[in-house]
């Protein structure tokens, strides 16, 4: 007999079925055992009555979290004691037979709950049992959905999925990037991309036209409370198309979501709200601007697109930076003055950024694809010709030979989804999260090398003076 998941058994009313999982609850009223079995599709009640015996008393010893099989009968519940809060609360399953897979110890917190009242150092060190309870296994239920229907979006337009490398070069993007040093070429280093951006761009060149990748990125920040050493993007990238193809796409993308997976969510304003940067900051304090009529609807979606952002900003030296991208093109009307080097701080960009309720939670440009004129970016910001090359020769050599226009955007995906599941923070939708301050509590990472090992990648390390 095949095992069958607990949500199907309303179909199997009157026969006799297999099915496993864990024991969520056991309650004894008089001789009657009550076990309720959860699995990944939901629970089920399971009853034994001593008239089965041995396996009554089998049941006896079973406890929460336990990992058990169980064969019976499926039947209807007594009409006052259906549950009409599951799927499965109009039956119950005659245990005949129960095997028990594994024991196990009481949990360090109860994970019958929504989870908010547990400390997070101790859900995070405990994880996989956090992930047990029903609110997470909701979060990464509706993560995998939206991956899919954004997959079959994409490819749908014309996209190919392309995997970009995870060890690349560190070049001066903007965070602080993860090192990876070399065994083999002692005293070099690898890099952990912050993003896809430059191979992107590369395959633009190489003449995939329009691109896109589920995108893992690491970047080596101070902590803060909403960001994470690693994340997901939605990377994508198109070949001739101008900012507006971009903003459409992306827009329609998003309605799409929205409208098949969050049908319960109202979108304020279609098409999305456009507001100038210097509009934003002049009429909200900021460049990601909470646009909700009524901020005490959660299912109201306020999005809008944020544009003509300052090429370049002056950093804390008083040198010129980029805002966003050093690989984004300035606003036609504003090329001459790149190229001039003149006017700088009055050059706008083709970048655009995509707000929700607030949040960023995206953003891209039309790209540079003249080599010269990126290369006038680089010289703004203050590079030597020889540090030009050093970072960026290769971008500017692939541009050499016939670099088509092209643009893109990237989201934060673990921030989109944790804004559609009222989540307070994108930990609550990422299976195995750091803290705040970059620790993985449930593996103790980051942790000391063996001495062997630093051997092995001609590392030495100073200890720190007290």
């Amino acid at each position: 007999m095949e095992r069958i998941l607990t949500a199907q058994t309303p179909a199997k009313k009157g026969e006799t079925v297999k099915v496993a999982g864990w024991i969520a609850n056991r309650r004894d009223h008089g001789k009657i055992i009550f076990l309720d079995l959860r699995d990944s599709t939901g629970t089920l009640q399971m009853v034994i009555t001593p008239e089965q015996k041995e396996t009554y008393e089998k049941a006896k010893d079973i406890r929460s979290e336990w990992v058990v099989q169980a064969e019976g009968k499926v039947q209807e519940r007594p009409e006052g004691m259906k549950n009409q809060e599951i799927e499965t609360g109009s039956v119950e399953l005659s245990i005949e037979n129960i095997e028990i897979f594994s024991k196990a110890e009481t949990p360090p917190f109860p994970i019958d709950t929504q989870g908010y009242e547990v400390g997070e150092e101790a859900r995070l060190q405990y994880r996989y049992l956090d992930l047990r309870r029903a609110r997470l296994k909701k979060n990464l239920l509706l993560r995998h959905q939206v991956l899919q229907f954004m997959r079959n979006f994409l490819s749908k337009e014309g996209f190919v999925e392309i995997e970009t490398p995870m060890l690349t070069k560190s070049t001066p993007e903007g965070a602080r990037d993860f090192v990876v040093p070399s065994r083999l070429y002692p005293g070099t280093f690898y890099a952990l991309p912050q993003s896809p951006q430059q191979y992107k761009q590369l395959l633009q060149v190489a003449g995939f036209e329009r691109y896109f990748q589920i995108a893992r990125c690491f970047r080596d920040e101070d902590p803060r409370a909403d960001r994470q050493p690693e994340f997901t993007q939605l990377d994508l990238e198109m070949s001739f198309v101008e900012r507006e193809d971009v903003m459409e796409l992306t827009e329609r993308l998003l309605i799409d979501i929205v409208k098949t997976l969050y049908p319960e969510k109202k979108i304020q304003d279609i098409p999305f709200p456009r507001v100038s940067y210097k509009d934003a900051v002049k009429q909200h304090g900021n460049d990601r601007p909470d646009l909700r009529k009524n901020k005490e609807d959660q299912n109201l979606l306020a999005f809008c697109w944020i544009v003509d952002f300052p090429f370049f900003e002056k950093d804390e030296k008083g040198a010129w930076t980029f805002t966003h991208n050093p690989f984004s093109s300035p606003k036609r009307e504003y090329m001459q003055n790149l190229m001039a080097k003149k006017n700088i701080g009055e050059i706008i960009a083709t970048q655009y950024d995509i707000v929700l309720n607030g949040v960023e939670i995206g953003g891209g440009s039309i790209r540079n694809h003249n080599p010269e004129a990126l290369e006038k970016v680089f010289e703004i910001m203050g590079y030597t010709p020889e540090q030009i090359q050093a970072n960026f020769g290769h971008m500017l050599k692939a541009f050499s030979y016939g670099a088509p226009p092209h643009g893109g955007i990237a989201w934060g995906f673990d921030r989109l989804i944790s804004l559609l599941q009222l989540e307070p923070n994108i930990r609550e939708v990422i299976a195995f999260p750091k803290t705040g301050d970059s620790r993985d509590l449930l593996m103790q990472s980051p942790s000391e090398l063996a001495e062997t090992q630093l051997k092995e990648l001609h590392l030495q390390f100073q200890k720190r003076k007290k």
